[in-house]
């Protein structure tokens, strides 16, 4: 088994192994993988934070050894940086861009220098709502998980990552964690609620905020009105998502 680690702001995770497929996920700085399969010019990944796999290029590989891997992976206090871009910066001092949600603890071991702002320990429910805000508009976009363009399951993956909790990467395998709750009204800002199409199959996930609104990544990261029904879009005047399930993960 051979190991790798994300040195560059953002890579793409595809499903199969080609530039035009599609894209899965994205790793951020500082993500750990395994490498479960090496071709010519690619190679198939697993994630160490939510066990995705998926397809990276070889020449965005950086591999580090298993003692490395196993030290860093065993760690649960992940230093995540919170400001909505920063830099770190080379032994060689050259800077490098790195985006929201990215993991600044295993900086040194790429021989880097990171100084911006970082959070570090598990916070209370009322910061999930003040990490989702900051993604407010970021637009949509299938296997995203940036300011610059995220989908749904991976809005709620990176918010609940800044507060110190670890979720899956796919909307279905969230909806299994956590406790279900029976009303809408038993929920609080933090929460998450599933939504699911005429097929029964869930397929979207979004975040709880006060007086039945909720923030949710559809077109962009935006705000709605949320009851037993739905997720009701106040541009569009229709419900736009049905709901399935609440769920108290925090």
């Amino acid at each position: 088994m051979q190991y790798g680690i994300c040195h560059l702001s953002i890579v793409p995770v595809r499903l199969n192994p080609a530039n035009q497929e599609e894209l899965v996920t994205q790793l951020l700085y500082g993500d750990l993988y395994q490498i479960k399969e090496q071709r010519k010019h690619w190679s198939r990944i697993k994630t160490a934070f939510d066990d995705q796999e998926g397809w990276i290029a070889n020449n965005q590989i950086h591999p580090i050894d298993q003692t490395l891997y196993e030290k860093y992976n065993g760690k649960n206090d992940h230093e995540i940086s919170t400001d909505f871009m920063a830099y770190v910066t080379s032994d060689k001092g050259v800077l490098s861009p790195i985006v929201l949600g990215s993991r600044v603890d295993l900086a040194p071991v790429l021989k880097d220098t990171f100084e911006g702002n970082t959070s570090l320990t598990l916070k209370d429910k009322p910061h999930l709502v003040e990490s989702a805000l900051l993604y407010l508009n970021a637009p949509f976009m299938w296997g995203g998980k940036t300011p610059f363009g995220i989908d749904s399951a991976g809005f709620t993956q990176m918010v609940y990552k800044l507060n110190g909790y670890r979720l899956f990467r796919d909307t279905i395998k969230q909806s299994n964690q956590g406790e279900a709750l029976s009303f809408i009204e038993e929920s609080e800002p933090g929460d998450l609620a599933f939504f699911d199409n005429d097929e029964g199959i869930i397929n979207h996930v979004g975040i709880i905020l006060k007086d039945n609104y909720i923030i949710h990544a559809h077109g962009k990261v935006r705000i709605d009105r949320i009851d037993h029904t739905g997720i009701f879009n106040t541009d569009e005047k229709q419900y736009t998502h049905q709901l399935r399930v609440i769920k108290k993960i925090a």
